[in-house]
Parts: structure tokens; sequence; C-alpha cells
């Protein structure tokens, strides 16, 4: 008996098969994808090229001043290049301290604003309020400063004077000279002064940190959200569990993002401070100094060698803004808290 064995043709179900085959993707990848990861990189790469070509500028700039001033650039208060003594001991330390004041004020307030944005305002006024927001970021500086000036000093000297009354005793609230007490004690003892630029420059560094947080709150994962909420959590609780731990990151880089452009703000501390060439460690007290006024100020009237010291000064707070910056992106990476979650 001999067995006969019968080839069909193929049908439609070998036909689907063949057509269901993984396709060969190529290993070079889609045109678009490659133009896509050669633009990115350029854009990189052009980015990390400018900002070293600022750097070696400005220390191509700074070598005299600095070969000439030695160690004591970082020590000296007094700012006489022409004299040879000069130094960034009481800008850096004044720069230091408007940024301190700006981030304390500028914190609670954007993620006040931040979380009254994405948790609590309603649906039709959450457009108006960020767009409200970041108008704040266009206003130009100088009408921060002229604002600063005109109508917030002289209505701030009573809180000056209050502070210093009855947390004079910290070095920070108190004022040399003055009998906060007397009420024939003169303002101008807590006009110009550290306090009245952080406010100013804090207000102007919050928009930029609530536009952060801000986009971080609204990725919160909602499987989280609404698993809270079937527990029984309130909104309060929801906020505390879910939505802060999860925009960690954004809390950080936003603060650090708003200390960078403190640290570098220049016509509104400009316009508000009594520039002083001492380490004024009192906040409250007349007298203040940063790094960007300085150079605002001496600018115009310097020499060669005078150009050379802004310039140095120059190179001091580029370095302390790239520092601050790489310690917020590396505090960011290690805490991505709830990148994990389920969205």
């Amino acid at each position: 008996m001999t067995a006969t064995t019968v080839i069909h043709p193929p049908g439609p179900a070998a036909a689907g098969a063949a057509d269901e085959a993984p396709r060969t993707v190529p290993k070079g990848g889609d045109p678009s994808d490659r133009v896509f990861r050669g633009s990115a990189r350029g854009a990189g790469a052009v980015v990390l090229l400018i900002m070293t070509l600022v750097g070696v500028f400005l220390g191509t700039r700074a070598l005299e001043a600095l070969t000439d001033a030695g160690p004591s650039f970082f020590t000296t208060s007094a700012w006489e290049p022409d004299s040879h003594n000069f130094g960034i001991a009481a800008v850096l330390t004044g720069t230091v301290l408007i940024g301190g004041v700006a981030i304390l004020i500028a914190l609670p307030l954007a993620v006040g604003t931040a979380l009254y944005i994405t948790e609590y305002a309603p649906r039709r006024l959450k457009p108006w309020l960020i767009t409200l927001v970041d108008l704040m970021a266009a206003v130009p500086s100088v009408v921060y400063g002229l604002w600063g000036f005109f109508l917030l000093q002289p209505n701030v000297v009573g809180l000056s004077r209050w502070l210093t009354t009855y947390a004079g005793w910290f070095p920070l609230f108190a004022v040399d000279g003055d009998t906060p007490s007397d009420p024939l004690s003169p303002n101008t003892y807590y006009t110009s002064s550290t306090f009245i630029a952080g406010i100013v420059v804090a207000l102007m560094v919050t928009p930029i940190a609530c536009s952060v947080m801000r986009e971080a709150f609204a990725q919160a994962p909602p499987g989280e959200r609404e698993g809270a909420f079937a527990l029984g959590a309130t909104q309060w609780g929801v906020i505390r569990s879910v939505v802060l731990p999860f925009g960690k990151g954004g809390i950080i880089g936003g603060t650090m993002l708003g200390l960078g452009r403190a640290l570098g703000e220049t016509i509104a501390v400009y316009m508000i401070i009594s520039p002083v060439f001492e380490v004024q460690p009192h906040i409250l007290q007349n007298g203040a100094n940063s790094v960007s006024a300085l150079i605002a100020l001496r600018y115009g009237s310097a020499s060669q060698f005078g150009m050379s010291a802004l310039m140095a000064a120059g190179l001091s707070l580029f370095v302390m803004t790239l520092i601050v910056n790489f310690i917020a992106s590396s505090v960011v990476a290690r805490s991505r808290s709830g990148a994990g979650a389920d969205a």
C-alpha cells in the first residue's frame, strides 16, 4: 500500500500568518529618528560649547587680575583694583545672602501656588492662573526694581523694625547703631537692605520655580491618587502622601533654578541696594552688595586692569552658578519619587 502526500495550495490562514511575521527593523533606524537624534546631539553639543567658550573668555580676561591678587581675591572686601587692593569677599557674601533671602521667601510661595493650581483651582480658572504666573516671569527686572524702590521699600521698614525688635539677638536680624524701640529712630537704618532686595528677587524667581513644580505635581500617578482616595484619604492626605513625594525632584529642581536666577540678578538689586564694600551679615541693615551689581556699578568707569578684575568677579559668579546647578541636577536624579509608579 502506497501513501500519497497531497500538497494543498496555501489558504487564507497561511497567507495571514505570513503577513503577521515580524518586520525587519533597519539597524540605522528610521530616517526621522536619525534626524531627531542628530539634532538633539547637535543642540546639546552647541550648549556645552557655548558654556565652555564663556568660561574660557572669562578666565582669559580675568587672568591678569587673578595673578595679581592671588588667594587674597577671595578674602579681601575692598574694591580698589587700580590700587591693587581688591577682592570679592564682601560682594560674594552679599550675593549669597540676597539669594538665600529670595529662596526662603520664594519657596513657600511657589509650592503653594503650584499646589493650588494643580489640586484646588476650578478647571475654568486654571488656564488663567497659569497664564498669570507665566506673565510674571515676563515682566522686565527694571519694573520689579522700580516697584521695590518706590512702593515696597517705604512699606517694609515697619516689618524690618519689628524683626529687629524681637529677633535682634540673632546676628542676621541685628542692626548696628539703631534702637528699634526709639520712635525717633530714622528709617534710613532699614532702607536699601539685603532683606528688601531679597523680597524683590523672590517675586522674580517665584514664577520660574512655580512652573517647574506645577509640571511635576501634575504628573503625579493617577493610580496612586485614586488608591489614596479609595482608602479614605482627604485632599491634603493625597497631596502629602502622593503629590509631594512624587514631585520632590520638581521642588528641588525649581528651587535650584530659582536660586541660580537669584544669584545673577542685576538691575533690580542694583536699583535697591546701597553698595558697601565690607562684609555685611545683617540683612535688615542699610547697605548691601552683590557680584552682578558690582559689575553694573563699575563697568563704565573701569580701567583696563579694573576690567580684568570685574571679569574675575564675573568668573566667580559663573562658577558658583554652575556648582549650584550641578548639585541640583544630582539631587534631582537621586530623588525620582514615584517615577516607577503606575500612571
